[in-house]
This record gives C-alpha cells, sequence and structure tokens, in this order.
C-alpha cells in the first residue's frame, strides 16, 4: 500500500482542531512536515503533534523528498498560489474550503491541474459525514416524492471579533484574504452539499448589503438559484441579526413530504409526510474531517474515489462571486 506522506501549509485553528490530527488517523497516511511564515507558532504546532521538521517557506517544504502530498490550509487568498506550486512539483494537493477568493482563481487551479496531472481535492468533508449522507439518501429513495423547492436559511448575531478595529479584524471579515465575509466563508459548505445533492447550480443571482455597518464585507445577503435538474433555491444569511432570529436550517420540499437539517449544528435531521413527523439523529466522528480525508488517501493509494476536488468546486466559487456582483 501506498503511504501518503503529508506536508501542511497552514497550522491554524481549523488544522488544530478538526483536520489536522485526523491525517494521522487514516491507515497509509502521516504528517511529516508542517510550514507557517511564524517560526515560533510552527515550532510549536510540529511539537505539539510530534511532526518531524518545520519551515517558514512554502517551497522548503513543498521541496521535502518525504513530503508526497500538501495540505494547503491557509486563507482562502493565498489558495491557488501554493496549490499550483505544490502541482507544478508533481505533488496532489488537499485545500480547505473555498477552493479560493475567486472563481477566475479557480480556473487556474484547474488549468494546472489538467496541465500536470495532480489531483487537487477540496476540504468539502460534509460529503462525507454520515449526517449529509443520510439527507441525500433520503432524498433519493423518494421519500419526498419529486423536489419543488430548497430554501437556505442561516442568521446569527454578531461576534464579538466582529467590532474589532479594521486592522484587527479577522481574516475571514476581510474580502481581500478571504473573497467576502462569512457568507464567503460559510455558504460554500451549504452550496456545495446542495449541488452534490441536486446538481450544478447553472442561474445565480443575489443582492447583499452592509446593514450592521461593523466592517467592509456584506453581513446580509438575500440569492436565487436555479439547479441543472430544474430546482429552483433560495438563500438568506444574516450575520447582524438579533439572538432571536437565530437560525441554522434547509429545508427540502417535495410533493410527498418536507425535510430539515441544519449546517452547522447538530440537530436532528426532521422529516414530515403524511406518515407524520419523524427526528433521526446520526452521530457524527469526533474529527470531522476524517471521512473526506480517508477518501483523499484512498483516492491517492489507488484504490477508492474522492469526488470534492477542484473541478467540482469551481462552481460554488462562481454561485458566491455570481451572489456578491463579482461576476
Amino acid at each position: 500500500m501506498k503511504l501518503i506522506h503529508w506536508g501542511f501549509i497552514g497550522c491554524g485553528d481549523v488544522v488544530e482542531r478538526k483536520s489536522g490530527p485526523a491525517f494521522s488517523e487514516v491507515a497509509g497516511s502521516d504528517v511529516v512536515a508542517v510550514m507557517s511564515r511564524k517560526e515560533e507558532h510552527v515550532r510549536a504546532f510540529a511539537q505539539r503533534h510530534g511532526i518531524k521538521r518545520w519551515y517558514t517557506d512554502a517551497q522548503q517544504l513543498i521541496d521535502d523528498p518525504e513530503v508526497n502530498a500538501v495540505y494547503v490550509a491557509t486563507p482562502p487568498s493565498s489558495h491557488a498560489t501554493y496549490a499550483i506550486m505544490a502541482m507544478r512539483a508533481g505533488k496532489p494537493v488537499y485545500v480547505e474550503k473555498p477552493l479560493a477568493a475567486s472563481y477566475d482563481d479557480c480556473i487556474r487551479i484547474n488549468h494546472v491541474s489538467e496541465e500536470t496531472g495532480q489531483p487537487c481535492f477540496v476540504a468539502y468533508y460534509r460529503r462525507c459525514l454520515p449526517y449529509f449522507q443520510r439527507v441525500k439518501q433520503i432524498v433519493n429513495d423518494g421519500t419526498l416524492g419529486r423536489i419543488m423547492n430548497v430554501q437556505i436559511r442561516l442568521s446569527m448575531p454578531p461576534r464579538s471579533i466582529d467590532y474589532a478595529s479594521e486592522e484587527n479584524l479577522p481574516w475571514r471579515l476581510r474580502s481581500e484574504i478571504a473573497g467576502g465575509g462569512y457568507f464567503y466563508d460559510l455558504a460554500p459548505h451549504q452550496l456545495d452539499l446542495l449541488q452534490d445533492i441536486f446538481g450544478v447550480i447553472v442561474k445565480a443571482t443575489g443582492f447583499c448589503a452592509n446593514r450592521g455597518e461593523l466592517y467592509r464585507a456584506e453581513d446580509n445577503i438575500c440569492a436565487c438559484f436555479l439547479f441543472e435538474n430544474g430546482i429552483p433555491a433560495s438563500g438568506s444569511w444574516c450575520f447582524t441579526g438579533h439572538e432571536s432570529a437565530k437560525e441554522d436550517c434547509i429545508d427540502i420540499i417535495g410533493e410527498r413530504g418536507t425535510l430539515s437539517f441544519s449546517s452547522f449544528e447538530r440537530r436532528p435531521i426532521v422529516v414530515v409526510t403524511s406518515q407524520g413527523r419523524e427526528e433521526i439523529n446520526v452521530p457524527f466522528p469526533h474529527y470531522v474531517q476524517s471521512p473526506m480525508i480517508k477518501s483523499v488517501v484512498e483516492d491517492l493509494q489507488g484504490f477508492g474515489l474522492c469526488t470534492s476536488n477542484s473541478v467540482s468546486a469551481t462552481p460554488v466559487n462562481w454561485v458566491l462571486d455570481r451572489v456578491l456582483g463579482k461576476l
């Protein structure tokens, strides 16, 4: 069995809590090097996780002869640069979502992947989680009948960090780094999941506003979509609402019933038909990226197939940029 020796570019909170430890849990996979521009930070991370080598230069990590696959876990504005560097060095890459900070950068990544023959996988890990796979199963087994409409609703009050001065704002609220605000950070998970279930979104439009005036990025968004199979959908995202309006729900409306589930909170799946109301609880793994990383590793080892790649991820950025008026 081919062993996948990972090098990490970036070692922030996502790597620490959601993904990093999962790479060593998967059979045939381990982490041999990590990189961050902050020497003290990357050294401490490597020591804490038992990683043999650390770097402050991405090219040095990519050139490490023991590294044969690269995980890019930096903010979106640098995803394209690091992914392309890795693929041009002959190494496959696994990139955090969204694939890039713009649709144009996604196209660049796809061109290089095709040119070099190196795969680029994307961390839309909800595709592989049992909870969301159960949602897809219920849709596909006909329980709801013909699907008529899909509705996304996400509302949350401002976070304490949202009140920081502009120079101290988190990168997720700096459009030049993240591609947009919280919409560009959170909606990709929802859009990718729905495209995995219903097919590619072929039409998208939207309106965005800054109602809270806490930062420059958009904080309220309304959008309409059309999937390739003709199903219409809509979405509403509010990141400056009152606590009483807090909501995390996607409704799938069929001719025989409805299905409701959450994207980020771990609530039961709710199915309502003429037979009654059913709540379905599906457990989550300890590290939520474990199933996706297992899928990526098995694909690289030649006996599996990971469907979350740069080609499937690119339409997500197309939708985001259409809604925000960037395209």
